[in-house]
């Protein structure tokens, strides 16, 4: 048998045939699947099926969240439980306060004491509620309890200010800081013109360059503070009177409510932005000023004259531009009128008269134009066939009197004025007195004595002061005149006519003697005597239409570039030449004048200062020495400073020493002081600039012993013309103020306001001391000794609570008419403010009394009114004179909080101040390095 043979392995499947087979037999029986499920439930169970499945997950998803939020919170409980403390009880108890209703609060509506003037504060209170806060304050939140709250710290601040004003004394306010502080503004605006006039540069932007200067005499006046930021610079302002108003809500409101500081916002910016800002810039407006001007005087008709003056003295050619347009619609209108009769002639008239006014508009506009503007005031016009004014009528007139005075000083022939009207006082005097003693006699009083003593010591003392050998300076008159007034003064009893011969030859002697009255008329003093009293013709509108080619017609010159400052500078006649100089100092005890028979001092000692003098002539030439004293440089000192006022700031003497002053270094620094005393004196331009002091030097550096008048009789005497040595440009207004003014009120107003208006300070102090006396006169005859006691009743009425109610309601109806918040008014056109401007200046031009111009001169007058209504034409000096009476009335107010020092440092950022110090500084570092 045969061995088997191998075995044959049986056929097999592979993977990937096996996997084939299974994928295969799924999708099979999946693919069955699908189709017996559409065939049995339709096409639409597929969406049926998915949305089924998404329920399931998405509830499965929520009960998940569900369970695992409960078991956080019992978790969070229980750690709570054993980790914190229990919850206070106040907690809960402030929710559910908090949950309640809210009740009403109750609002005390007092504020001030005077039902009168709560009602409209209460007004004001809620129309600044409703406008400022309300209207968006509702659009976040119904709940009225934080306005409520508001409500109530605004009326307990009204409360406070109220107790505090009832505490005050206003009277001082009113009567002195309020004036003192206009004046003092308008000083400060007046130095500022003065300054932009000496720039004399024809600058493109001239208010802003004045107001710059304005703030520049500010600080160098005030010295603490200046203003010109917050005046300038609306972002200042508006930091200025927040910060204020954040001082005063400090003061007013309790504790709690300042430092609740969403609600301390809130009221400060309704006061600074909602009240005070709007407040002030009305104030401020310059064109909101002239309406008020207008209609203060609206009772006063617009005189043509006047209307044409100020025509004539505009230098705006805004106005001329203005007022020139609405003469031409005028005249357009006039001329389209269809009339007959005798309306044709009223028709013409007015046509010729706006005629007239286009002309004189053109003319000025042609002439500001052209650079050709001239100050017909100051005009010599017609200097050739000038208006003669009698000397007599000038010695009557105040206006005249006070520039013949002055030239007469000028001249060195002021005694025998002086002695004129001291005659007339002495006469007028004199028959009052007799006429008082006539009477007493009558009613067998007798005191006849006593007057008659007291006229005859009055008589003496005008005989000693202007007639005697001691008189200095004395009258010149005949030596036998003189002597026959002594005689009659030593035997009779004096009259009224006892000077009177001797007054008639000085009157002649004035009037005749060509150093005088005939010398007088052809003197610059003497075209603005003229123009003072309103009799300088007009030259400006003569001649050619376009306003050129005007002349003089009769002046010397033919010029109408010859101003009244340049007649001024004609050079004098300086022929004879003085020199002098001190050239050695002698130390004795004895007097160098014994040798020439003049009596010693008995032994006493002093030193003599030896002065070498040359004086030339065309034709000769002469050399001395002459001997003074210390007390003879003083004595002349006194003598030229008083017949020379504007020396007075001009030549300093060395100061006296009381002990070690003859101490050998001290007397040669004298002498050095001296020597440099006596050069300045002899300057050729001091000579030229006061003639008659020649008279004076001479007299002084003759080679003879020197008379000391001065010191024997003249300084027991006071001067007829009492100077004021306080420094008007470095000092408030009221620093210089007499004390014998303080005490009456009206007269102290009234001589601050005129000084300033019309610059009186600057001028004749005798015209000066006539209108305090003629104002004294005036306001004894008006209201007696009782004036005072008015002025404090008429304080008292302004400050009553009916007259506060009233500005309350006047403030109330101006921001809310008819209770509805007013819009903002807009501007004007410029047209029509500058018309204002000229009428208001019209209006206070007509409304000024003719008595005025009769006392200080009609372009004084006239001056003065335009330069105070010029200063309320900028907005920015406006606003610095609201402030500085808001300080003042703070600063009454609350006199123990120190606002003083708070406004200083308020005012500290001032670029002005801060260029002040710098300067200041400077001037000071090389004497403290020296030092």
């Amino acid at each position: 048998m045969s061995p088997p043979g191998p075995r044959t392995p049986a056929p097999t499947s592979s993977p990937l045939a096996s996997s084939f087979a299974t994928s295969l037999s799924i999708w099979g029986w999946g693919s069955l699947a699908v189709v017996l499920f559409l065939v049995t439930f339709g096409l639409f169970s597929i969406f049926y099926f998915a949305f089924y499945i998404l329920c399931f997950v998405g509830g499965g998803f929520v009960v998940t969240l569900l369970f695992g939020k409960s078991n956080s919170e019992k978790y969070l409980e229980q750690c709570e439980h054993s980790f914190l403390p229990c919850t206070s009880v106040g907690i809960p108890k402030c929710i559910e306060e908090m949950k309640r209703e809210a009740r009403p609060i109750k609002i005390d509506r007092r504020l001030t004491g005077a039902n009168i003037i709560d009602e409209p504060l209460q007004q004001v209170i809620q129309f600044s509620l409703r406008d400022y806060v309300q209207y968006w304050y509702y659009t976040l939140s119904d709940d009225e309890s934080f306005l409520l709250e508001i409500r109530q710290a605004l009326q307990y601040a009204l409360v406070q200010f109220s107790a505090r004003s009832k505490e005050t004394d206003w009277q001082p306010y009113f009567t002195t800081r309020l004036v003192d502080d206009f004046g003092t503004h308008l000083r400060v605006f007046r130095k500022a013109q003065q300054r932009i006039a000496e720039k004399g540069d024809q600058m493109k932007d001239q208010a802003e360059e004045l107001v710059d200067t304005f703030f520049e005499v500010e600080v160098e006046m005030e010295k603490e503070v200046c203003r010109d930021l917050v005046c300038t610079s609306p972002k200042d302002e508006e930091g200025f009177l927040r910060d204020l108003c954040e001082v005063l809500l400090y003061i007013l409101l309790p504790p709690g409510d300042f430092q609740n500081k969403i609600m301390r916002y809130f009221v400060r910016e309704i006061l600074s932005r909602g009240i005070l800002l709007p407040l002030i810039n009305q104030l401020s407006d310059p064109d909101y000023i002239n309406q008020y001007v207008i209609w203060m005087i609206r009772d006063s008709n617009c005189n043509y004259e006047a209307f044409m003056n100020i025509i004539k003295l505009s230098d705006n050619i805004g106005e001329l531009e203005a007022v020139k347009d609405k003469a031409s619609e005028e005249l357009q209108y006039l001329r389209s009128l269809d009339t007959a009769g005798d309306d044709i002639n009223t028709i013409k008239n007015q046509i010729n008269s706006l005629l007239y006014v286009i002309k004189v508009c053109d003319s000025r506009i042609q002439r500001l134009q052209s650079g050709k503007e001239i100050d017909t005031v100051k005009l010599a016009a017609n200097f050739g066939k000038l208006c003669t004014v009698p000397l007599d009528h000038i010695l009557v007139d105040n206006v005249a009197l006070q520039f013949f005075m002055d030239y007469m000083q000028q001249t060195g022939g002021q005694a025998h004025l002086f002695f004129w009207m001291t005659v007339e006082g002495y006469r007028v005097t004199a028959q009052q007195q007799l006429e008082v003693l006539q009477s007493r006699q009558k009613d067998g009083k007798h005191q006849t004595n006593q007057t008659k003593g007291l006229l005859r010591a009055a008589a003496f003392g005008v005989y000693e002061q202007y007639l005697s050998e001691k008189a200095s300076p004395r009258v010149n008159i005949d030596d036998n005149l003189v002597a026959k007034l002594a005689e009659t003064l030593n035997h009779e009893d004096p009259t009224p006519e006892i000077f009177d011969d001797i007054q008639r030859k000085v009157y002649e002697l004035m009037l005749r003697d060509e150093r005088f009255y005939p010398s007088f008329k052809q003197n610059v003093l003497y075209v603005r005597m003229l123009a003072e009293l309103d009799m300088l013709k007009d030259p400006s509108f003569r001649g050619s239409d376009d306003g050129e080619g005007e002349s003089f017609n009769g002046s010397p010159t033919g010029s109408i570039n010859l101003s009244l400052d340049d007649l001024s500078n004609v050079p004098s006649d300086e022929t004879v030449q003085l020199h002098a100089y001190i050239s050695d100092t002698v130390y004795a005890d004895y007097d160098p004048y014994a040798v020439a028979g003049v009596c010693n001092d008995h032994g006493k000692t002093y030193a003599l200062y030896a002065i070498t003098v040359h004086r030339r002539n065309p034709n000769s030439e002469e050399t001395w020495k002459t001997y003074r004293r210390y007390s003879d440089f003083h004595d002349f000192h006194m003598r030229i400073t008083e017949q020379f006022e504007n020396l007075a700031n001009i030549l300093k003497l060395p100061g006296k020493k009381t002990f070690n002053n003859m101490d050998r270094e001290f007397l040669e620094k004298r002498k050095k002081d001296l020597n440099a005393y006596l050069q300045l004196l002899l300057n050729p331009e001091m000579m030229k600039a006061s003639p008659a002091l020649a008279h004076y030097v001479y007299d002084f550096l003759e080679n003879k012993a020197y008379s000391k008048g001065k010191g024997d009789f003249a300084r027991k005497v006071p001067p007829l013309i009492q100077k004021t040595y306080s420094d008007p440009d470095h000092c408030r207004v009221a620093a210089p103020i007499d004390d014998n003014v303080d005490d009456n009120i009206p007269l102290r107003v009234m001589l601050l306001l005129m000084d300033e208006v019309f610059d009186l300070k600057e001028r004749n102090q005798w015209l000066r001391r006539n209108i305090k006396n003629l104002l004294q006169q005036l306001i004894r005859a008006t209201y007696g000794d009782t004036i005072n006691r008015k002025i404090v009743d008429h304080v008292d009425w302004m400050t009553s609570p009916e007259q506060v109610a009233d500005a309350v309601k006047r403030f109330r109806d101006a921001f809310w008419p008819n209770g509805i918040l007013a819009e903002t008014v807009p501007r004007r056109d410029k047209a029509i403010r500058m018309r204002t401007r000229v009428a208001g200046k019209t209006k206070l031009l007509e409304v000024m009394p003719d008595e005025l111009k009769h006392i200080i001169g009609a372009e004084t007058t006239r001056k003065g009114i335009l330069r105070v209504f010029e200063m309320f034409q900028h907005t920015q000096l406006n606003k610095r004179m609201v402030y500085v009476f808001l300080e003042r009335f703070l600063e009454t107010l609350f006199p123990q909080n120190k606002f003083h020092e708070l406004f200083n440092k308020l005012h500290s950022r001032s670029k002005q101040m801060q260029r002040y110090k710098q300067r200041l500084h400077s001037t000071q570092a090389p004497s403290l390095q020296k030092r």
